[in-house]
């Protein structure tokens, strides 16, 4: 299985404990997002740490970790999709995670309801995953 991650994933997996980072570090399934993703999660590095509650060294250490998790996609890899992204996506913070779902034909993985206001690419929450794949991978386990 193959997925574009959205940001909002991405945060949860510096809660130590989260079903999120179980997966991502199982390494089950393929993810990838756009390279600004990781950008995002240094630019509010502080506000995970303060809601974490982990240290300046396990935040370098979790985000080191999760790089290698997830393949980080540069922006020239799906700049020919935007344009076309943005007609649909219903948030245009978003055009980048819906660009690089229609460059590689892969569903989103995202809590973001407002993300299903649209039909051209699939969106799924972690509890649809779960429900549909990861149960069978993590019984009995979920956010």
């Amino acid at each position: 299985m193959e997925l574009v991650i959205d940001t909002n994933i991405l945060y949860s997996y510096f809660w130590k404990q989260s079903f999120t980072r179980k997966v991502l570090l199982s390494q089950k399934i393929r993810l990838v997002a756009p390279e600004f993703a990781l950008e995002e999660i240094n630019k509010y590095q502080q506000d995970i740490m303060d809601k974490t509650k982990i240290t300046l060294q396990d935040f370098k250490l979790m985000r080191k970790d999760l790089a290698l998790a997830v393949e980080f996609i540069p922006l020239e890899e799906y700049s020919d999709f935007l344009k076309k992204a943005l007609h649909f996506s219903p948030d245009p913070n978003d055009v980048d995670f819906f660009a690089l779902a229609l460059k590689h034909d892969l569903a989103i993985w995202s809590n973001d309801i407002s993300l299903k206001k649209q039909e051209k690419v699939a969106v799924f929450s972690t509890h649809d995953l779960f429900d549909k794949f990861f149960s069978i991978v993590f019984p009995n386990e979920i956010d």
